[in-house]
């Protein structure tokens, strides 16, 4: 246990992790779980860091889940280890103000902007369309748009969200809606799943969506779909006067894992982190998707898609259970 994990337990008169989380069931809430339910495989030392944040947010009496999501944030930061990519980044931090983004009035629409390799981006907005909105007046969209129109169907059927099928007139620069099919009846069905065949496509349908806050996928098509469409869409996006806030998601795992990280250099974190720094608001570190890759940049071994949705989800109970 680092001296950041002590100095947040002794501010809440605990000596251990165990007793935070006993605080917390008390409260009717179960962190531990909530991760669990949300990334099946994250490690236990991402249960311990929501549930120390968790804690914080309770103890401190937050009184609405952006200020409750800002707290939790607080919890992830303290077990990024010293003199980590994760800590130079402030990665803890950054995951307590993108939720806390996500569940204030100014944003409207959140994308996973993903490669459709995996379903990361689908775990992180099952919880975001199961809990935003309980803290939201208007309801948050969350679209799903990635390389690949078979790829986008099968996700969408597999999680019961919307497939939206999309045609991209290359001579006219118009993106036509061809068909809409929902896989089901539930929130899921509110997740709209696109997907695309190129770049230019992809961008269309950000337009199209009108997104205003997204998050790179990292593990699949980064190099040759998701940063180039975050890059050109926010250039596009600030000329007409919009706003957009671009969050990259990994990058930094290394030059030998995938081939889209080799020749980035010998003291690279990789071809898709730099291209994420490039476009980026707040950049995280390591993987959407892979609990190990996040960990090995000295944080906690979650994907950092699915920690958003986490970490909206547990702002949202602390919410309820405190101020509703």
């Amino acid at each position: 246990m680092n001296t950041n994990i002590q100095t947040l337990l002794e501010e809440m008169n605990f000596s251990t992790l165990e007793q935070a989380y006993d605080y917390c069931l008390e409260a009717g809430i179960d962190p531990k779980k909530l991760v669990l339910d949300t990334q099946p495989i994250a490690f236990d030392n991402a249960c311990d860091a929501y549930t120390l944040g968790s804690a914080l947010a309770l103890f401190r009496k937050a009184n609405s889940a952006v200020t409750a999501a800002t707290m939790i944030g607080e919890g992830l930061q303290a077990f990024c280890k010293k003199g980590s990519v994760a800590e130079q980044r402030q990665v803890g931090l950054g995951h307590g103000a993108l939720a806390a983004r996500l569940l204030s009035e100014e944003t409207q629409c959140f994308a996973f902007l993903a490669g459709h390799e995996s379903f990361a981006a689908a775990e992180g907005a099952i919880k975001i369309a199961l809990n935003a909105n309980k803290s939201r007046q208007t309801p948050l969209r969350v679209v799903l748009n990635g390389l690949g129109k078979d790829a986008a169907y099968l996700i969408s059927r597999i999680n019961g969200f919307t497939y939206v099928r999309t045609e991209f007139n290359y001579q006219t620069g118009e993106l036509v809606e061809v068909s809409r099919k929902r896989f089901s009846q539930t929130e899921r069905g509110d997740i709209l799943c696109y997907g695309a065949d190129d770049v230019r496509e992809g961008t269309a349908i950000m337009h199209a969506a009108n997104v205003d806050v997204s998050i790179t996928g990292n593990s699949t098509n980064p190099t040759r779909f998701q940063h180039p469409v975050a890059g050109i869409y926010k250039q596009e996006r600030l000329s007409q006067g919009k706003p957009y806030f671009s969050v990259a998601s990994g990058g930094g795992t290394g030059r030998t894992l995938h081939p889209d990280n080799v020749a980035a250099g010998p003291a690279s974190y990789g071809m898709t982190d730099t291209m994420g720094r490039m476009h980026a608001d707040a950049q995280f570190a390591g993987s959407s998707s892979v609990p190990a890759h996040v960990a090995m940049m000295g944080f906690i071994g979650m994907g950092n898609n699915p920690m958003v949705g986490a970490s909206v989800a547990l702002a949202v109970e602390i919410d309820q259970r405190l101020n509703r």
